[in-house]
C-alpha cells in the first residue's frame, strides 16, 4: 500500500492535468517540481558551462572526486531544469557515493530531434575531456532524460567511443511513439500521462520526425553492446511499457538488465526523495546496485 507521504506525487500530477485540461495557470505548488524533494543535507552544488548551458556539479561529502553521474532531468522537452531536480539528484549522488554532475539540454521550442540528443553525447565527451574515465562514469535520467542518455550512449556505441559503466533509467520516455498498452490499461489511474498529452509532447520535440527512430524512441533500436541497464517504473504509471518493452529488448540483445516496478506508484516518484519511503527505498535500490559498477563498495565512496 502506498504510503501517506508518497500521496503529494499523486496531486502533483492531478493538479497538473486539471491545469492542462481547462487552461488554467499553475499554482506555485505545481509548478514548483522541487517542492517534492527534500534538502538532501552534506551536499553541495557548484555551477558550471557545458556548451552553451548552465550545469551543475553535485558533491556530497566523502563522494570519491573521480567517479562521476552524469545525469539528465525529465520535463517532456517543455520544462524540468537542473533547479528542479538538483535536490533528488543530490540525494542519489550522495546514496552512490559519487559526485554528479546534472546537465540540460534543448527545449522543444529551442531545437527539434536530434539535437538533445548530440546535447547527451556531448556531456559525456565533456566528462572525459575534464579527465574522468568512462569507466569511471554513469548515465542517469528520469522521463526525457533517461531516453536522452540510452539514446547519447547508443551515439557513442555507435561511433566506437568508449561508453559508461552503467545507465540507471527512472521513468524513462524510451518510446515516443507511445505504443505502450500500459496507457490504456494505467488511463484511469495515471491523471496527467494520458496518450493525447505524450503524443502532442512528443510532436512538439520531433518536428516531424519519425517517433518510431531508434534514437527517439531506444525501444525499436539495436541495444547489442549497451552498458548494464537498470530501470524503475511505477506500478501505475502511463509510460510502464516503456520500461518494460525496453527491458525485454535489451535483454534479448544480451545487455545485463534489471527492472524494478514499485507498486502503486507514478512517473518519476523519486522525486520525492526525502519525504516519502518509496522514493528513499528507490534511490538505495539504484545505488547497492550501482556501486559495484564504479569499483565503489559504501555510501562513503572508499575505494574497495
Amino acid at each position: 500500500m502506498a504510503s501517506k507521504q508518497s500521496l503529494a506525487n499523486k496531486i502533483h500530477y492531478e493538479t497538473l492535468a486539471d491545469a492542462w485540461s481547462n487552461g488554467w495557470d499553475l499554482p506555485p505548488e505545481a509548478s514548483e517540481w522541487s517542492v517534492l524533494t527534500a534538502e538532501p543535507g552534506g551536499v553541495d552544488y557548484v555551477e558550471t558551462e557545458l556548451g552553451d548551458k548552465t550545469a551543475l556539479w553535485i558533491q556530497p561529502k566523502r563522494a570519491a572526486g573521480d567517479r562521476v553521474m552524469l545525469y539528465l532531468h525529465g520535463g517532456g522537452y517543455v520544462g524540468g531544469s537542473v533547479w528542479t531536480h538538483r535536490k533528488m539528484v543530490g540525494h542519489l549522488a550522495k546514496a552512490i557515493g559519487c559526485r554528479g554532475l546534472l546537465a540540460t539540454y534543448d527545449y522543444a521550442f529551442e531545437s527539434k530531434f536530434p539535437r538533445q540528443i548530440e546535447q547527451a553525447a556531448a556531456a559525456f565527451a565533456w566528462l572525459a575531456e575534464q579527465g574522468i574515465a568512462p569507466g569511471y562514469t554513469i548515465g542517469a535520467g528520469d522521463s526525457a532524460g533517461a531516453g536522452l542518455i540510452l539514446a547519447g550512449t547508443m551515439k557513442l556505441r555507435d561511433a566506437g567511443r568508449p561508453l559508461p559503466a552503467a545507465i540507471l533509467s527512472i521513468s524513462g520516455w524510451h518510446d515516443l511513439s507511445a505504443s505502450g498498452p500500459s496507457y490504456q490499461t494505467n488511463r484511469e489511474k495515471d491523471a496527467f500521462f494520458q496518450k493525447a498529452l505524450v503524443d502532442m509532447l512528443a510532436s512538439q520535440v520531433l518536428g516531424g520526425a519519425d517517433a518510431r527512430h531508434p534514437l527517439a524512441s531506444p525501444i525499436f533500436a539495436d541495444l547489442a553492446g549497451l552498458p548494464p541497464l537498470y530501470l524503475q517504473a511505477g506500478e501505475d504509471e502511463a509510460l510502464l511499457d516503456d520500461s518494460r518493452v525496453l527491458a525485454e529488448r535489451a535483454k534479448a540483445a544480451g545487455v545485463e538488465v534489471r527492472l524494478e516496478v514499485f507498486p502503486g506508484m507514478l512517473h518519476s516518484f523519486q522525486m520525492m526523495a526525502g519525504r516519502a519511503p518509496e522514493a528513499d527505498e528507490a534511490i538505495e535500490r539504484l545505488a547497492q546496485w550501482v556501486r559495484p559498477k564504479l569499483g565503489l563498495s559504501d555510501p562513503s565512496g572508499d575505494r574497495p
